[in-house]
């Protein structure tokens, strides 16, 4: 064949190839928007996002290994409101070792809304135990005062098959399960526990399944996850992906999970590790690791 041929074969595709990536890209760009930047230089390794269950327009974030104890209370545009310092493991330099994710939900108290700090971080798999802390929201984590102490309850927990690393925690009001879904294998397992606990009790998580998703390590890791407040939607996430479920009469989540996601448009982002659900489930937020990292926002779908 000719070098005039082939060009006349080659070219159209390229040309189609081209546009498509565009088209593509464009059609990613309208699902999103930037609410706004993480604006201080100590937010440079987050991990989790979740919205504040009693104040409106407030969502906690936090750091990964090499933070204290505590998170960052920020609005959709990545304004710090306040920062909360809660009491960890004493024996650990810094309180916690490796917190992964948080999320916000419903707890022992009827009526009142409760922070879930997951320092469930294990990347080598080595550790003999991890751990939740619990705190409940307070009405005077917002106000004059930027910085916060306040109690927190810890749950210690290990899985019925070996540490495992993991950086999605989740809660169920439904079942009043706490969600954990472990990181680093080639098929992923959910794990639960029951939310009500005592301080410093020790549990061993109950198995629920296995989940596999296509893709290459470690881009197919799952990096984050979040239930919306009313139990009926779930995320989770990996570095090239979002997946999403909407649950059925109530069944449990990790049945859910089993059925084929839909995979909806996402943003690429430096080292995504944070989504979380906005209270009214019609939206949800992501943001990643890095100094001054943008916040997307994305309606749900059928929003």
């Amino acid at each position: 064949m000719s070098r005039a041929k082939k060009i006349k074969i080659i070219l159209p595709i390229i040309i189609i190839l081209f546009f498509g990536a565009y088209a593509d890209h464009r059609y990613v760009q309208q699902k999103f928007t930037i609410s706004g930047r993480l604006q201080n230089k100590e937010m440079d390794e987050i991990s989790g996002i979740a919205a504040s269950g009693i104040h409106k327009g407030i969502y906690y974030v936090h750091n990964d290994s090499g933070d204290t104890s505590r998170f960052f209370a920020i609005t959709p545009e990545g304004k710090i409101e306040s920062v909360i310092y809660f009491k960890g493991d004493p024996k650990v330099k810094l309180g916690v070792l490796d917190c992964e994710d948080i999320a916000v939900g419903i707890g022992p108290a009827k009526g009142k809304s409760y922070v879930y700090m997951g320092d469930i971080g294990d990347n080598n798999a080595k550790y003999p135990y991890r751990t939740i802390y619990r705190m409940e929201e307070q009405a005077t984590w917002i106000g004059k005062d930027s910085i916060i102490k306040t109690k927190a309850t810890p749950i210690h927990y290990k899985y019925p098959d070996g540490p495992r690393d993991a950086e999605s925690l989740m809660i169920d009001p439904i079942e009043k399960l706490i969600y954990i879904v472990s990181k680093r294998t080639d098929s992923v397992t959910v794990y639960t526990t029951p939310l009500n606990f005592k301080a410093n009790d020790t549990v061993v998580l109950t198995q629920r399944c296995k989940l596999y998703f296509n893709g290459f390590r470690p881009f197919k890791w799952i990096t984050a996850g979040d239930i919306s407040k009313d139990g009926q939607q779930v995320l989770l996430k990996d570095y090239l992906k979002v997946y999403y479920w909407r649950r059925n009469h109530n069944e449990p989540i990790w049945q859910t999970m089993l059925r084929k996601p839909a995979e909806l448009p996402y943003q690429q982002e430096k080292q995504g590790e944070a989504i979380g659900f906005t209270p009214d489930g019609k939206g949800y937020y992501t943001t990643s690791e890095g100094v001054f990292a943008p916040i997307y926002y994305y309606r749900s779908p059928g929003n």
